[in-house]
């Protein structure tokens, strides 16, 4: 690649780079991938690729430290 390539990130990353670029390990992001916290690969040819974008829309859709999984919906509670 030239010097203009070095400027590029890559779309299409590998399992190693997509759970340390989302933060985790391999184990788990494997669980993740699993849950589908996060997004299956693509196939090239013979080869697995997360799409990086994907992985930015899994990761935002995460709850943050203060929310839980399982917390109450206010909207559960409305009357009907």
């Amino acid at each position: 690649m030239g010097a203009r390539g070095a400027d590029i990130q890559p779309r299409g990353v590998n399992r190693v780079d997509a759970a340390s670029y989302v933060g985790v390990g391999v184990t788990k992001f494997d669980e993740m991938v699993a849950d589908r916290r996060m997004p299956r690969p693509r196939r090239i040819d013979a080869r697995k690729v997360w799409d990086r974008l994907e992985l930015d829309a899994a990761f935002e859709a995460l709850p943050h430290d203060e929310e839980s999984v399982e917390s109450e919906n206010p909207w559960d509670r409305a009357s009907v």
